[in-house]
């Protein structure tokens, strides 16, 4: 499996939008943590400052950092943002989620 994380052209660039309205330099910060409806829940916080050992992806001028706990969970993920009728938001379509929930933003192993 592919331990890489992908971030899609329509994610890169809502991130790029976003991240306009920040001051430069300004990341888009994903990562995992315990909780939600499924046991894990995906974080999004915009970030100033990356740690060394932070895994940077860089697609058309927008970075998203992650850290390397969260890439333990989230290698081979591809990081999408979608715009339907239940709303607009970022999903995470990660092949080691067995389960998610209805949200799309809490899942389990």
């Amino acid at each position: 499996m592919d331990a890489s994380v992908t971030v899609s052209e329509r994610a890169a660039k809502r991130i790029g939008e976003i991240l306009k309205a920040e001051p430069p330099g300004t990341m888009l910060r994903v990562s995992i943590e315990g909780g939600g409806c499924s046991g894990f829940q995906y974080k999004f916080d915009m970030e100033r400052a990356r740690a060394d050992d932070d895994l940077a992806i860089t697609r058309d001028g927008a970075t998203v950092v992650i850290d390397p706990v969260s890439m333990n969970y989230m290698a081979g993920a591809e990081i999408d943002f979608v715009d339907d009728l239940i709303g607009a938001s970022f999903k995470v379509k990660n092949p080691k989620a067995t389960a998610s929930c209805g949200c799309g933003t809490s899942f389990a192993l």
